[in-house]
């Protein structure tokens, strides 16, 4: 008997195509890293096969359904952005990083709304609407691409996108909310439009950051005998401050962005296993999201606004993205190798897609063909930007190797499993430079065994002040190389 039945499958169906999806997807993470496709597509794709015009069949186009799983996942990542983001790497940038964030998404989502209007020909509300759809970047699926050729970039390339893509999400949700909200209720004047851009932006930061110091003392005295449950009441703390803060007027996304620092940057009980769990939900929202959005995609709608589609796609690539830049940092503040770099990287993402299926919401009468725009767009993006990433990086000679082997014999079997010999040397500009060592929040896997400064040797202590020059040797898990570059500058691999 069939005791459960939803449009004519029962659950067992489901639970069984669902898991199968799940795993194909994971397992197909490895065409990313052999072959240097981005994830996104990968996961897209396998969306888009299992839909109704795929070999799949399967039937769906529940868009608030979409809405609200695509909210709760993309909150989730956002929160995890959040976490992994190391004030002290990107302090020294944070002026920069701020100013692509918020005035480089301005200037994008405007330079894209115009181009909308003036050449695509749409009216002046589904341009604007659209501007602030697309106006974000994704940069954890350039990083990836990286990864997957053993580059990291160098200098201070790496900690600006990682701030701007980290943050410019909240900014780009901040704007469609608002826009959406106008378009609903255009007698409210943009007297009314500002005050409500302030109170999401002012409640969003304060409960962002009051929330995340409550939440570090709430799990620093929760006193909970298993470890394994705390990463569990750190998810239930962080869906209910993105809940509570939504539900007040503020911006729930910006306050569990900033929540995300706080917790990311200060000791709390079990941060390691806690880490783990969230980045682990972290990749689950972003596997659920992708599937989704490929099963919601129909082909058969989507190519029939490819020269649209194409068209603003190319637009946004080389010219409103390095306009944006360019505007947003002006001047010698940046070297034309990074500013070129970074013109190119404004990979479209999750959030496009994400945020494409909120029209529905307020029924939006043109929402259907935005949202096939939206995703026309962000897979030509994929496609054009991000295969060429890891090319352009090295042809702009701005990367370094994630391991660069050494002429040393050390004896075998003397290190911990997973672990690596490393040697750092500590720049001019380094974010550690007088620092101490309690202070620079190393991650967790990371030991300092030896500081050699001059003519002599220092063992490392909390309270040893690192000093430009110093020559410091330790162990650390591969994983670790990037963040310890971010903190110290050179870092490399003895081998």
């Amino acid at each position: 008997m069939q005791i459960f039945d939803f449009h004519g499958y029962s659950l067992e169906a489901i639970l069984f195509a669902a898991a199968l999806l799940v795993t194909i997807s994971v397992i197909a993470s490895r065409i990313s890293s052999r072959f240097g496709i981005p994830l996104l597509l990968v996961f897209l794709g396998i969306g888009m096969l299992a839909g109704s015009d795929g070999v799949g069949g399967i039937v769906f186009d529940n868009y608030r359904m979409a809405f609200a799983v695509g909210s709760a996942c993309l909150a989730l990542i956002v929160f995890d952005g959040g976490m992994s983001t190391s004030w002290s790497s990107v302090r020294p940038v944070l002026r920069r990083g701020i100013s692509l964030s918020v005035l480089g998404t301005l200037f994008t989502g405007a330079a894209t709304a115009t181009f909308a209007n003036l050449v695509l020909r749409m009216h002046w509300s589904d341009s604007i609407l659209l501007g602030a759809i697309v106006s974000s970047t994704d940069a954890a699926a350039v990083f990836s691409l990286l990864r997957a050729r053993s580059v990291s970039l160098q200098g201070t390339v790496k900690q600006t996108l990682e701030f701007e893509a980290a943050s410019n999400d909240p900014i780009a949700i901040f704007l469609t909310v608002g826009v959406l909200l106008f378009i609903s209720n255009p007698a409210a004047g943009v007297v009314e439009f500002s005050k409500l851009l302030v109170m999401q932006a002012g409640i969003g930061l304060a409960f962002g950051y009051l929330g995340g110091l409550g939440l570090r003392w709430v799990i620093n005295n929760a006193g909970i005998e298993y470890e394994g449950l705390y990463g569990v009441l750190a998810l239930g703390l962080v869906v209910g401050l993105f809940a509570l803060t939504g539900l007040l007027g503020g911006s729930g996304f910006l306050a569990i962005y900033v929540a995300g620092i706080v917790l990311g940057n200060n000791e709390m009980l079990h941060k390691a296993s806690i880490s783990r769990f969230l980045d682990g939900i972290a990749w689950i929202a972003q596997i659920i999201v992708f599937l989704m959005l490929g099963l919601l995609s129909f082909p058969t709608r989507v190519f029939p606004v490819w020269k649209e589609g194409l068209l603003l796609a190319v637009f946004m690539m080389f010219i409103a993205r390095p306009l944006a830049v360019f505007l947003a940092v002006p001047g010698r503040n940046i070297l034309w190798r990074e500013r070129v770099f970074i013109s190119w990287v404004g990979l479209r993402g999750a959030a496009p897609v994400i945020l494409a299926t909120y029209p529905w919401s307020i029924h939006f009468p043109r929402a259907e063909y935005i949202f096939d725009l939206v995703f026309f767009v962000v897979i030509s993006s994929v496609i054009a930007q991000g295969i060429s990433i890891p090319w352009l990086a090295k042809t702009l000679q701005i990367t370094v190797p994630l391991v660069k082997p050494r002429s040393i014999d050390f004896a075998a079997g003397i290190l911990p499993a997973g672990f690596l010999n490393i040697e750092i040397h500590v720049s001019e500009d380094a974010a550690a430079a007088g620092q101490k060592v309690v202070d620079l929040e190393l991650p967790a896997g990371v030991i300092l065994t030896s500081v050699e400064r001059g003519d002599r040797f220092l063992i490392p202590r909390g309270d040893t002040l690192i000093e430009t020059g110093d020559r410091i040797f330790g162990l650390a898990r591969q994983t670790n190389l990037d963040t310890l570059r971010d903190i110290f500058g050179k870092t490399e691999v003895l081998t």
